[in-house]
């Protein structure tokens, strides 16, 4: 099926540490600069009451997290940050995903922290000390499903994302986020577009005078048609939506003039979200261009393949095409411009998922727009240290600090 061709994993990818990245199933990126000190990754933690809770991976199996206790200044600081890995938008696909760590917890192993995890200040000086909490992906549908199905052999499945999501953070709140006197809700790839779903409910967990803020890293899908015209990754998110039942999780206001499967894409989440949202994004998404503008079902030319593996190797007509979706991500983005405590950072980079890597996250060849890493333009937007941050690079190839060594 078209949705199972993209679980092939590229040949080379690194398997125990690593981070599960966003739609209909990539290779894993691996969180490849280690801190400067080695230190263990914190244990995977599974979620007390799991089958009485409903709230179970596809295969039924518990979910689970790390939490790494913060300290000194950060001691009462929370980074809750929502784990990538695609969706699955049939039983067939979501039956497959029970034999991985993207469908059972039985398969997870514990991750090493990097980049925004890092606890070592001079790579992550504004969240070094935090307590943060990696919860891991086992649901399918960006932790917002609620159905059970059976499969052609009468296995049940399982999605309970939603479920998930709130009894972990019900957990989570029991073990010190409820006393938590900054917060701050994150998420890679689907989990970036997680944090947009459940941004608004994680806020009104805390009272008002806690500063709680949501920040979208290579979230931000775009509904775009591919090369050939083809809406194939609306289809996809069609069946995510439909399959797994997430209109629970949808905007009221959205589903009052809009489809469901319209709401589930971010350029009409954010026009619902109240509490304050960084988007983190390049214009060049190396995952969208490669599995939503040009996706293998739309049968690539040879010299779209060589194209979409490696932006540098484009000609001119198909880096006019990847402008146009930089254009069309650029105007979807237009409506935070009017949201004052919002925050952009949209590079030119040909990458997807920029905050657990120290080379993107901070380093001396990280992206920079304003002159700032990602790293200080996020902890300026945090903390509201001078101006707004809304940076929104030019087009590619304009700006020299877009590294070839970034993970793509």
């Amino acid at each position: 099926m078209a949705s199972e061709q993209l679980l092939q994993r590229r040949p080379g990818c690194l398997v125990p540490i690593l981070l599960l990245l966003a739609s209909v199933m990539m290779c894993p990126l691996v969180w490849s600069s280690p801190p400067t000190t080695v230190r263990r990754p914190p244990e995977l933690t599974f979620l007390a009451g799991a089958a009485e809770k409903g709230a179970v991976c596809l295969d039924g199996s518990p979910p689970a997290y790390q939490l790494e206790a913060g300290f000194g200044s950060g001691s009462h600081n929370w980074l809750v940050y929502l784990e990538g890995g695609g969706w699955c938008s049939t039983v067939e696909a979501c039956s497959k995903h029970t034999k991985s760590a993207l469908g059972s917890s039985n398969f997870m192993e514990a991750v090493q922290y990097a980049g925004i995890f890092s606890n070592d200040q001079s790579q992550n000086s504004d969240f070094y000390n935090w307590n943060k909490v990696f919860v891991r992906y086992c649901d399918g549908a960006s932790f917002s499903g609620d159905a059970e199905y059976e499969d052609q052999d009468g296995n049940r499945l399982f999605f309970r994302g939603l479920r998930i999501w709130e009894a972990i953070i019900d957990e989570l709140m029991e073990k010190g986020l409820a006393n938590a006197k900054q917060a701050l809700l994150a998420g890679c790839s689907s989990g970036g577009l997680a944090t947009l779903l459940h941004c608004d409910d994680f806020s009104a967990r805390f009272p008002r005078k806690v500063a709680v803020k949501c920040f979208s890293d290579a979230g931000f899908f775009l509904d775009k048609k591919d090369i050939d015209g083809e809406s194939f990754f609306r289809s996809v998110y069609n069946g995510v939506v439909h399959l797994q039942n997430v209109s629970k999780v949808l905007p009221k206001d959205c589903l009052a003039k809009m489809e469901p499967l319209d709401c589930f894409f971010p350029s009409e989440l954010i026009k619902s979200i109240n509490t304050p949202t960084f988007i983190l994004n390049s214009g060049y998404d190396s995952w969208q261009i490669q599995n939503v503008l040009v996706p293998d079902e739309s049968s690539p030319e040879k010299s779209w393949l060589t194209c979409k593996a490696n932006i540098r190797d484009c000609d001119s007509t198909q880096i006019e095409v990847l402008h146009g979706f930089r254009k069309t991500m650029v105007g979807d983005l237009k409506v935070v411009q009017d949201k004052e405590e919002w925050g952009l950072f949209i590079d030119s980079c040909f990458t997807h998922c920029q905050t657990p890597f120290k080379i993107s996250w901070d380093s001396q060849i990280s992206p920079r727009l304003g002159n700032k890493t990602i790293a200080q333009a996020v902890g300026d937007w945090h903390f509201s240290r001078g101006q707004r941050v809304k940076e929104i690079d030019c087009e590619y190839p304009c700006n020299p600090t877009c590294n070839s060594q970034l993970p793509s």
